[in-house]
């Protein structure tokens, strides 16, 4: 069974941090600004989010036509995967700067014959899905079928798998090519990419964070975790990916800046002729508790504290809580 109470040390969770999780969360220099891109010049408005549904991926993008969408219009445009159906998500205000491949042109509005193309791929791709699964099995691949698509606008069935390493799939996709008699493309994805693909349920009680919130998250480590003062053990803190949550990210600015306004755990003090150590810190309260080698424990507001001179001290105002 697993213990859900036993605290793992940080070598031990270093599996579930992302590749770059040492860079994560860096402030961006561009948030807020007006919209343009990295040349300076002003970008098409409206400017849309847009949702690639098969794979929830998002992208910016724009039309000619100055009559503005309503999130939730489904139109067609050029994908990274081929030209497809996306739903509008809404008018991006300010989204910074951006390269001009960043935005998509919005090539028309989904018709009635789109749609209809859509519905006569759904089971197809049933289809499609089940053949490619019996023949990774009959080629004893080592890779986990994620989806298989057909691609709106062109002759192409597009299958996501899942694998630890890199998978020698040509002879599979030959044999798909005999039996589909179009063009197939296999696309390696990494764990987070399958919960977002998949879609699920987390801890929370809601859907995955990558799925349904959005799938721009930034890496995510143990430190986030750390100054949250969240238990390190990965049942409690990693998702159904087998990575650590991604809310993790979400509220780490707040504490590492509020982190910077208060002394750490373990610091120590002179407060009314005593020696203090700080023993607890609880952020989202303001609350910090300390413990006095005279035996005296005091819950103090975080506000309260001053560093000057490279030393810790509390402002003179209303004697601090003392705990029994």
């Amino acid at each position: 069974m697993p213990d859900y109470e036993h605290e793992q040390s940080e070598d031990e969770l270093r599996h579930l941090e992302d590749e770059h999780a040492g860079t994560a969360h860096e402030e961006r220099e561009d948030e807020g600004r007006a919209p343009k891109d990295r040349s300076g010049k002003s970008l098409p408005e409206p400017l849309y989010r847009v949702q690639l549904e098969h794979a929830r991926e998002t992208f910016y993008a724009w039309r000619e036509e100055t009559e503005p969408l309503e999130p939730g219009a489904l139109v067609v445009l050029q994908t990274r995967y081929g030209k497809d159906i996306c739903k509008v998500l809404g008018i991006v205000r300010n989204p910074g700067w951006l390269a001009p491949d960043d935005i998509v042109k919005i090539d028309r509005l989904a018709g009635s014959a789109d749609l209809e193309r859509r519905e006569q791929n759904r089971p197809k791709e049933e289809h499609a899905f089940e053949v490619c699964r019996k023949k990774i099995e009959s080629h004893r691949l080592a890779m986990k079928l994620v989806s298989a698509h057909y691609v709106l606008d062109e002759p192409k069935i597009l299958f996501f798998f899942a694998a630890e390493s890199r998978v020698d799939f040509r002879e599979l996709v030959k044999d798909l090519v005999g039996v589909f008699r179009t063009r197939i493309e296999l696309r390696q994805i990494g764990v987070r990419d399958e919960a977002r693909v998949t879609g699920g349920c987390g801890v929370c009680g809601r859907a995955l964070c990558c799925h349904g919130v959005s799938d721009k998250l930034n890496p995510v480590s143990i430190k986030m975790a750390k100054d949250q003062n969240l238990s390190l053990n990965s049942m409690k803190i990693s998702g159904p990916c087998g990575r650590l949550l991604c809310c993790l990210a979400y509220e780490y600015g707040f504490y590492r800046e509020e982190r910077r306004r208060i002394p750490s755990e373990g610091a120590r003090f002179t407060y009314d002729g005593t020696l203090f150590r700080v023993v607890e810190i609880n952020v989202p309260a303001g609350r910090i508790r300390l413990h006095g080698e005279d035996g005296r424990s005091l819950t103090v507001e975080s506000s309260r504290f001053q560093h000057v001179d490279g030393r810790w001290t509390l402002k003179d105002e209303e004697a601090p809580k003392q705990e029994g």
